[in-house]
């Protein structure tokens, strides 16, 4: 008689099995709706705002001409830059040339025009015409191909007082660039509803940019937005609990980004002018919960900004380099992809900061990426053990730094063997159409 082989034997039967999935089918179903994970496409390494009232057709082209002109001044070769801001001698000249190129070809990423604080309260008629003017060279630079690759407007709150004129704005904005689109919107548009408190306002506002989609015959959920998180209630509503995750959830799905305030945010916590900064605890906790909140859900973050402008003369210049260039590397390490860039005179930093920090972990990145792809980690001396969640870690860092231009795919397949999208399967970004 052949003994029975019990090595496989199981104790939980298929009708328990079934019930358990029954019980869990509601839980399985929130998790795919709540957290979808990474939206697959580019984020932008910062966001320029620009008032309305400054905004004209050469603007993202000044902006790019102002910057290489504050490298020509004050940092007209890679040493020069590299003593300023501390670059390693060895990655200098690469960074240098690529800021170079950079600041010629694409110099911003992501343009916000400004009808809030940069742009103050006016008469109707003259906000009127510049929200029609705005959308009016947003759809020409568009069609000409000179757009940035992400723009639009940031208009006032939904608080009471300015509350009508933020939405007339946003309507007289979105229907000009839909008319000027021959009923197309362009695939970069990117909305910003600043000063939020309440998730009442998140739902108010994607219910506005419900309606225009109807009026419109436009997609369902077409139409998506960044929060602004510069209050406290933001953070911590009068109940004690962690408001920006309500506000996620308030936007049925519409939520792009959390953007932090630096300076509303910082003076709201009682912080002096002197001490408002981008790297204050205040920050460091508000951003912190909204990273967590965030997590999974497919919401970007930003970081915020610095008002030190890099005017003046070059050690004046140099100073406020170095205060920017460290605070994006320390926003960077702590996974804020993104900030606010307030004068044209940052964009060399900016890159410079972005750059280097894809830069230096190429060669890592890409020999860690490599041995959990063939799973041959911990082979060698030094080596280290990934699991899937660092694979994840790993490709994203290296598609940011595709995406910005830090470096090449065929620097990263001749090192990996991967492309883009073998990267983008281990990143878990979903299929991009």
């Amino acid at each position: 008689m052949v003994a029975q082989d019990d090595s496989a034997a199981t104790s939980i039967g298929a009708p328990v099995r079934a019930r358990i999935a029954a019980a869990l089918a509601p839980v399985d179903a929130e998790l795919a709706r709540r957290y979808p994970g990474d939206p697959g496409t580019r984020q932008p390494v910062h966001t320029v705002y620009v008032p309305a009232d400054a905004f004209g057709a050469r603007t993202v082209r000044e902006w790019g001409r102002r910057a290489l002109d504050a490298l020509d001044a004050h940092a007209p070769d890679a040493g020069v830059l590299a003593a300023a801001l501390g670059l390693p001698a060895g990655a200098a000249a690469e960074v240098y040339d690529r800021v170079r190129a950079k600041l010629a070809r694409e110099p911003v990423e992501d343009l916000r025009v400004d009808f809030e604080d940069g742009y103050g309260p006016r008469p109707d008629d003259e906000e009127d015409a510049a929200a029609v003017a705005a959308a009016r060279l947003v759809a020409d630079a568009v069609a000409a191909g000179g757009a940035p690759p992400y723009a639009g407007i940031r208009a006032k709150c939904l608080e009471a007082a300015v509350r009508d004129r933020g939405i007339r704005t946003l309507d007289l904005f979105l229907t000009a660039l839909l008319r000027a689109g021959g009923g197309t919107l362009p695939d970069g548009l990117v909305l910003t509803l600043p000063k939020v408190t309440y998730p009442e306002q998140v739902s108010a506002m994607a219910a506005l940019l419900g309606e225009f989609e109807r009026v419109h015959g436009l997609a369902a959920g077409r139409l998506g937005f960044e929060i602004q998180i510069e209050t406290t209630q933001a953070i911590l509503g009068a109940d004690g609990r962690a408001t920006v995750a309500r506000m996620i959830d308030a936007a049925g799905g519409r939520a792009t980004g959390l953007h932090y305030g630096t300076f509303d945010y910082s003076a709201a916590c009682g912080v002096s002018a002197a001490h408002q900064s981008m790297d204050h605890p205040v920050a460091d906790h508000a951003k912190a919960v909204m990273q967590a909140a965030a997590a999974g859900t497919g919401v970007r973050l930003s970081d915020g900004s610095t008002n030190v402008l890099p005017v003046g003369g070059t050690a004046q210049v140099h100073a406020a380099w170095r205060l920017h260039y460290g605070l994006v590397r320390r926003s960077l390490a702590r996974a804020y992809y993104q900030g606010w860039d307030m004068h044209p005179g940052h964009l060399p930093t900016r890159y410079a900061a972005v750059y280097a920090f894809y830069r230096e972990g190429l060669d890592a990145a890409c020999a860690r990426l490599t041995a959990y792809a063939g799973r041959a980690g911990g082979a060698g001396a030094g080596a280290v053990l990934d699991e899937p969640a660092t694979a994840r870690a790993l490709s994203g860092y290296l598609l940011r730094g595709l995406d910005c231009g830090a470096v090449d795919e065929a620097e990263v397949t001749d090192r990996t063997g991967l492309g883009r999208t073998e990267l983008d399967t281990l990143a878990g970004r979903r299929p991009r159409g």
